[in-house]
């Protein structure tokens, strides 16, 4: 059995994901790296082995429940416990007017934000029990905003979220946090950029926009680094909470655990 914590972190080959995962590493936590793209999940996994990290990669879709348990049956077969859970993977599409929107996009947006947070946490429910463990479920802000053009994003943050309040009441010996991450420049920023027009409130595609033309968007390492610190330390009395990743509660801590900057 490995003697440090073992964390999966989903969505993990780019972003917040990948960038959690370093944190862990610098930790001295042990990463199950998942995501569709085994080749970018290889290279986040060469770079934690160079600073010292110890990871395994487990190519996998979050929407299909065998490969949720297919992952957590490899991690405990190779680190015989397992203490963490992040669920990171995310799609923002289809961003369309409900009048407008595919059924079938609609759908497997659910799929992956909702229903493949909930086939992980049924997988991994059972062996995080034994450690006391602590799931990260990765929310927004769309959970309690509505955004025109998001109609299925915005539902199923909202319905992790408060999927995240119920497994607390049922699940005493697992710690779950709901984390609002906030507006970061992540591959999901693009596709908003690049779908808002036309699809979205104008103000708010501007604003968007905005953002990264002026160099505001977060870089995915700080809310990162509050998912990993959640990941290993966050308080049982916690259990249920909707959290910002900057809330003083989380950050100071974390800094002080982890550091400043990956870099």
């Amino acid at each position: 059995m490995s003697e440090r914590p073992v964390v999966i972190v989903t969505g993990a080959s780019r972003g917040m994901g990948a960038e959690a995962a370093r944190w862990l590493g610098r930790a001295g936590a042990a990463v199950a790296l998942t995501a569709r793209n085994q080749t970018a999940l290889d290279e986040v996994a060469a770079d934690l082995a160079q600073h010292g990290g110890d990871s395994m990669t487990l190519p996998a879709d979050v929407s299909d429940p065998a490969s949720c348990i297919h992952v957590t049956e490899q991690v405990l077969e190779r680190f015989g416990r397992l203490d963490g859970l992040i669920n990171n993977a995310g799609i923002l599409e289809p961003v369309v007017p409900v009048r407008m929107a595919d059924v079938g996009a609609w759908r497997h947006n659910i799929e992956v934000n909702l229903m493949g947070s909930f086939y992980m946490i049924s997988a991994v429910l059972a062996p995080l029990r034994k450690r006391r463990g602590r799931i990260v479920n990765v929310s927004s802000g769309a959970a309690v905003n509505a955004v025109a053009g998001w109609s299925a994003y915005c539902a199923a943050k909202a319905g992790l979220t408060h999927f995240t309040r119920v497994l607390a009441v049922e699940e005493p010996d697992v710690t779950a946090i709901s984390l609002r991450p906030g507006v970061v420049d992540t591959q999901m920023q693009g596709v908003i950029r690049e779908k808002g027009p036309g699809n979205m409130d104008p103000d708010k595609t501007d604003y968007f926009q905005n953002l990264k033309a002026e160099g505001k968007l977060a870089p995915p390492e700080i809310p990162a680094r509050s998912m990993a610190w959640l990941a290993l330390r966050a308080p049982v009395e916690w259990s249920g909470r909707f959290m910002e990743y900057d809330d003083p509660e989380i950050l100071d801590p974390a800094r002080e655990m982890l550091g400043e900057s990956l870099r």
